[in-house]
């Protein structure tokens, strides 16, 4: 792949910034806790800051950096080493939110312009301020301070519009068109994400505001920047914006603008205060019909400590039923896209049957799926998300051992290959680290699929796939109490929560002796899973003295047979200590005798 081409951007000195002008903002970008680049990212825009302002930006090219930078040797290669073209795409996230928030009164900007290394330096245009300023704590908690006069209010249309719901505006229009920037393509310089690759595109429109109260305002506008982060946390998705002075920004009607701006979905929402409380709206709709795919509502107590705690608790909500593996979209993406030919798949829609798939292990589904996704990987080699779920489809071939002929070695193989290209394509993709941390743990690498588990959570808090995947592991291996405590939260934050999320749970159950609460969890778990679930229900039921039940859930558990072939090979093969294996062995014997 070509080098990004070099342009120098940097102002002249006669109307752009001087070098200790710019200095001096490196060092507040630098110093600042509001900057969450990593110590790499930190280093190549302090390298490329200083390379440019000593006249030798014509070097900045990708070879330049990864040396520099990322210590690698004479011998890289940019078209199978991205690591530079990927930071530079996070380095633009970060000075973009950077600059939306803690730098948005610094007098002067540095950039890097997509396509290139290369930084620009400007002065910016100071915010207007028609009023003291004062910290955002403040304008959450006061509407004006006690004993001070308001200002003017500016009208329109007949209507007092307040000068700080204008400030507000103002800041979140700077926050979605930066966001907008860096969110509509997935990939750096010439790659972007594939035409036709099927990745879902959603607009998330400004929170209405129900009152005229500035805390109101604060709160929507508090709302609307911490779903657009949040939703950006989740790989695969194409986000949008409407841009300021846009015909999609002075349409009224919220699906008028995702029709303008040619997306699928459409996240909008309200705000409202009352008597110490917030209540919120949030809607995803279908751009294309007008139709309601989600509603959720939300009410929150408001008390001065809670001021800036609340939006962001609740945007986290929300972006957590719109962009989770098995959330609102691609649950909707899925229905669409059902029965599609696996040989002319858009890449997206292979990998959300690549999760079709993971909810219900069906061997029918096994080589097609693979099949697909190899396809995608052989056309589009950079796509991580695709590495990453054939990976996964490989690890289950192999752990799941559908036809008892072999110890899943080979497959394994098959699965950290991808799972680990995947990482070193992008060691930030949640998808690709959750994938190589299952690979691991099936391997009996426990602390390392545990390590690369929690920083996959770290990366994205607001993923429930995420945490199950962590918490399933801690149980299996013996830690029930934080295993188990995660897994519940993962399920009270999934629409519709895979079989496997319930099974650690219901086995603490059995080990604590709960056998009422243990049956009701795995009926829950065997809607969908005749394996595990099955005999979970009827060990639970053996407990509980009802043959009838036992009877029925050994028949249904013996029509999956990778589980009825050998449970206990099937059970040490996913890793599950000597503790549960007797337990749930000696259980299935007990419903057996009760059943007959």
């Amino acid at each position: 792949m070509p080098e990004p081409t070099v342009a120098m951007t940097a102002g002249a000195p006669d109307d752009g910034p001087t070098a200790d002008d710019v200095r001096a903002e490196l060092g507040r970008i630098l110093s600042s806790p509001a900057l969450q680049a990593s110590a790499r990212r930190r280093a190549f825009l302090r390298f490329v800051v200083e390379e440019t302002l000593a006249g030798r930006a014509g070097r900045l090219k990708g070879f330049t950096v990864a040396v520099a930078v990322f210590d690698r040797d004479e011998t890289f290669d940019p078209q199978s080493d991205p690591v530079v073209r990927i930071e530079a795409r996070r380095l633009r996230r970060d000075l973009d939110c950077y600059y939306v928030d803690a730098g948005r009164r610094n007098p002067v900007r540095i950039s890097i312009l997509k396509g290139s290394y290369v930084p620009s330096f400007e002065w910016r245009e100071p915010l207007p301020s028609t009023e003291p300023q004062t910290s955002g704590a403040e304008a959450l908690a006061e509407d004006a301070p006690p004993g001070r006069a308001r200002p003017a209010a500016d009208t329109k249309g007949g209507r007092r519009i307040p000068p700080r719901r204008m400030a507000l505006a103002a800041m979140a229009i700077a926050f979605l068109a930066a966001a907008l920037s860096f969110a509509m393509h997935y990939g750096e310089g010439e790659r972007a994400t594939p035409a036709g690759a099927g990745e879902p595109e959603l607009v998330v429109l400004p929170f209405d505001s129900l009152s005229h109260s500035a805390k109101d305002h604060a709160i929507a506008e508090g709302i609307g920047q911490e779903l657009v982060r949040n939703i950006m946390q989740f790989p695969g998705f194409r986000l949008f914006v409407v841009p300021p002075g846009s015909s999609a920004a002075d349409a009224s009607d919220p699906l008028d603008r995702g029709r303008l701006l040619g997306v699928a979905y459409v996240v909008t929402g309200s705000v409202r205060t009352d008597e110490g409380r917030v209540g919120v709206a949030a809607q995803v709709l279908d751009a294309a019909s007008g139709r309601v795919l989600w509603t959720g509502s939300y009410d929150r107590k408001l008390s001065p400590g809670s001021l800036m705690r609340v939006p962001a608790e609740i945007a986290a909500e929300i972006s957590t039923a719109i962009g989770q593996p098995y959330g609102v979209v691609n649950t909707d993406l899925a229905v669409r896209t059902a029965g599609a030919d696996a040989a002319s798949i858009e890449s997206y829609v292979c990998v959300l049957r690549a999760y079709a798939f993971r909810r219900s292990f069906a061997l029918a589904e096994l080589a097609p799926v693979q099949q697909c996704l190899a396809e995608v990987v052989r056309r589009d080699p950079a796509y991580v998300d695709a590495w990453a779920m054939l990976g996964w489809v490989h690890l289950d071939e192999g752990r799941i051992n559908y036809r008892g002929d072999g110890d899943g070695v080979p497959a394994y193989e098959k699965a950290l290959e991808a799972t680990t290209h995947a990482v070193a394509l992008d060691p930030e993709n949640t998808r690709a680290l959750k994938a190589l941390a299952a690979v691991n743990h099936y391997l009996g690498r426990y602390a390392e699929s545990e390590r690369l588990a929690r920083r996959a959570l770290e990366l994205n808090p607001n993923d429930p796939e995420t945490m199950a995947q962590l918490g399933w592991r801690l149980a299996v291996r013996g830690n029930f109490d934080e295993g188990v405590k995660i897994l519940k939260q993962a399920i009270e934050r999934t629409l519709n929560p895979p079989s496997w999320y319930f099974h650690l749970v219901a086995i603490d159950l059995y080990l604590r002796g709960d056998f009422g609460e243990m049956r009701r969890i795995a009926e829950r778990s065997a809607l969908n899973d005749r394996g595990v679930g099955q005999a979970l229900v009827a060990i639970a039921c053996g407990e509980l003295g009802d043959a009838a039940c036992a009877r029925r859930a050994l028949d249904d558990m013996a029509q999956d047979r990778p589980f009825a072939r050998d449970p206990e090979a099937f059970l040490r093969r996913h890793g599950a200590i000597n503790e549960i294996v007797d337990a749930l062995l000696a259980g299935l014997d007990k419903a057996r005798r009760v059943a007959s």
